[in-house]
């Protein structure tokens, strides 16, 4: 054998050890993930690694396909590219190979941030924000660890299944607005109205807090600055707290909701940990618009919602649930974040924003336990002591009187701790505290709670119109049963039904193959 061959021969024993390596790490991982009891097993996450924003949810050629920011390299933020996963129901997930990912030397070549899909001629366009590195005093990211310049650029489909992408090489808006100073400049949400395309856009200065630009193009390409869409300064009341100098009104969206003299338009918008929403008028003659009602879309663990349109023309709301344990402990796990569920938004006659998890949902029901009604606290305690949610999986129903009286509807491990509690005091008629956190139930009558569990996550629904995400993290390799446990008045509890809830797939990687 000559040297030549030799060294091929090595090459390729190398390489083959490599692969070996390679597959065993990964199948090792695996197992671990599917053996993980905080781990989901109906919402929809990656195989692995870190995952945040939801990107271009749409309905497509039958399918829903979402997209989403993800980190190939593990779980934690950084090496940002865009998951893909389809689906028939928007429940049962099929995860495909990632769909777009930084170009060396584009203008994306630090991450592919966030965007919303478009269908122009036909075909399917993503309009995103790609970020590179650059001196700090062309920056409009400047974080002290990095400065990165964001600019809005167009992936093109090339394919039905939208697995195949070609990017245009230069961006379509490739700088803030002349004489604007951001501490942000990222986040597109184009919409079609009229003879024109609109787009918002994050932003923010340190004099004026958080705000959304406005765009508008003939075909995609060419865009122009008209005006600020919204900003904190001026602002109807939003419960937000005082803006630091780096605020931005992270992925805003705005779109109509409702019919006829109940039709409205609503802005969303994260920024400090929090996502919120406006509705009001829009002029469409000038594009200016005028918040009438606010509020908060979730009030915990939930950021950088996105919306689609469904097959059934239904407005769905999507969100991400990031992690609240420490970055140690999420990076060990070899996964972080997770997707809402899908929720439908409608508008009260008022013009807030209400909301309830899609009926799709429901098919994973199983297994109903259902309390009747009674007068006797500790038949209700043993009663309720025998509904069991095994495995963090399976979802609740409680509807409870709001009378002179207090009450507390909780989740109870194994060690009776609590890891939910939904308290409600007659002092403050109209929020209930889920675990602490005042939440508003609006209308008089009874408090109806929806609490689905999965995992590590509680996404908790009040009244159709109030939502509140929990993030939970028991010790154990083994799942705890939880049950349900009421403190006060046996009569004030009306209705309690617990199910279990089917996975979307055999294992804990919540995709089908």
């Amino acid at each position: 054998m000559n040297r030549r061959a030799f060294v091929q021969g090595l090459a390729g024993v190398v390489a083959a050890s490599k692969w070996t390596e390679a597959r065993t790490v990964e199948t090792r991982l695996a197992e671990r993930l599917a053996a993980d009891p905080l781990r989901p097993q109906y919402h929809l996450l990656p195989v692995a690694n870190w995952m945040n924003d939801p990107n271009g949810p749409i309905f497509w050629r039958g399918q829903y396909h979402m997209f989403y920011q993800y980190n190939p390299d593990g779980a934690y933020w950084g090496d940002m590219h865009w998951g893909h996963a389809v689906s028939a129901d928007m429940v049962h997930w099929r995860q495909l190979p990632v769909a777009l990912a930084p170009t060396p030397g584009g203008p994306d070549s630090a991450g592919v941030f966030s965007g919303t899909a478009a269908v122009v001629d036909g075909r399917v366009q993503m309009i995103y924000t790609g970020v590179r590195s650059v001196p700090e005093a062309a920056a409009t990211i400047k974080n002290g660890d990095q400065s990165l310049l964001e600019t809005q650029c167009v992936a093109i489909s090339e394919d039905e299944s939208l697995s195949r992408w070609r990017k245009r090489t230069q961006p379509v808006i490739a700088a803030p607005p002349a004489g604007m100073q951001v501490n942000g400049f990222r986040d597109p949400s184009p919409w079609r109205q009229g003879e024109w395309w609109y787009l918002t856009l994050a932003a923010g200065s340190g004099e004026r807090g958080g705000a959304v630009l406005l765009y508008r193009s003939r075909d995609l390409q060419q865009w122009e600055f008209v005006h600020l869409l919204a900003e904190r300064k001026g602002s109807i009341a939003v419960p937000l707290e005082k803006p630091d100098a780096n605020e931005v009104w992270e992925c805003p969206e705005f779109f109509a909701l409702g019919e006829g003299a109940a039709r409205r338009h609503v802005l969303i918008y994260s920024t400090n940990g929090k996502a919120y929403w406006l509705s009001g008028r829009l002029d469409e003659r000038t594009m200016q618009f005028a918040p009438e009602q606010a509020g908060v879309l979730d009030y915990g663990s939930y950021y950088a919602p996105k919306t689609q349109v469904d097959a059934a023309g239904r407005r769905i709301l999507w969100g991400w649930i990031p992690e609240t344990r420490p970055l140690a402990e999420y990076k060990a796990a070899g996964w972080a974040g997770l997707m809402s569920l899908p929720r439908v938004l409608t508008l009260s006659a008022e013009g807030r924003l209400r909301m309830q998890v899609a009926p799709e949902l429901e098919r994973l029901q199983t297994a109903e336990q259902r309390l009747t009604p009674m007068s006797d606290a500790e038949a209700l305690r043993v009663s309720m002591k025998a509904m069991r949610i095994a495995d963090y999986c399976g979802e609740l129903r409680c509807v409870a009187a709001r009378g002179e009286r207090a009450w507390e509807m909780a989740l109870v491990g194994d060690e009776a701790k609590p890891w939910l509690r939904v308290a409600y005091a007659p002092m403050n008629p109209l929020e209930v505290c889920v675990n602490g956190i005042p939440v508003p139930v609006a209308g008089g009558g009874a408090c109806e709670m929806r609490v689905w569990v999965d995992g590590s996550s509680m996404e908790v629904v009040l009244n159709g119109e109030s939502a509140c995400t929990i993030r939970f993290y028991p010790e154990g390799r083994e799942a705890q049963e939880l049950h349900p446990q009421w403190t006060g008045e046996a009569t004030a509890l009306r209705e309690l039904s617990v199910w279990a809830l089917t996975p979307i797939s055999p294992d804990r990687l919540t995709t089908l193959a």
